[in-house]
């Protein structure tokens, strides 16, 4: 499974469409909106995290693009809920940077997220799902 936080900017001809629920029906794309401002006959600016496999993910970019859609990476950070975290260390084994490193004698987890690439690998490596990515800011829509 594949996902990313993106910043949609809808032209004013195009916001009338439902081009984010093809995404869904034709791509086999899921979607959960984060941000939204899109009003008719204006442009329009949604912050929106897709996910999928890979390949529909890019054929559904492929599509918002070729419906005038710009796409653009939202500025992303990972986070940990420390209160799902169990200090199992499954994470460890994948960050390239050291982000996430255990702590001894106490085999806790400890995560430096000024050391982290965002490679995302820590995301489907943790059991218990206590990593998620998020937006740096909210201010997509200045």
């Amino acid at each position: 499974m594949y996902s990313k936080i993106l910043i949609l900017r809808f032209p004013r001809t195009e916001v009338e469409k439902p081009i984010v629920c093809y995404l869904a029906r034709d791509f086999d794309l899921t979607f959960n909106i984060l941000n939204a401002a899109v009003l008719p006959r204006k442009e329009g600016v949604m912050v929106l995290e897709l996910s999928g496999t890979q390949k529909n993910f890019r054929q559904g970019i492929n599509y918002l693009k070729a419906n005038n859609v710009q796409v653009q990476d939202a500025d992303q950070e990972v986070r940990r809920k420390i209160e799902k975290c169990v200090h199992c260390g499954a994470c460890t084994a994948v960050c390239p940077t050291g982000a996430l490193h255990v702590v001894r004698p106490e085999m806790s987890v400890d995560y430096d997220q000024t050391r982290c690439s965002v490679c995302e690998l820590c995301i489907t490596a943790c059991p218990t799902r206590s990593m998620e990515v998020r937006p740096k800011n909210t201010s997509f829509f200045e």
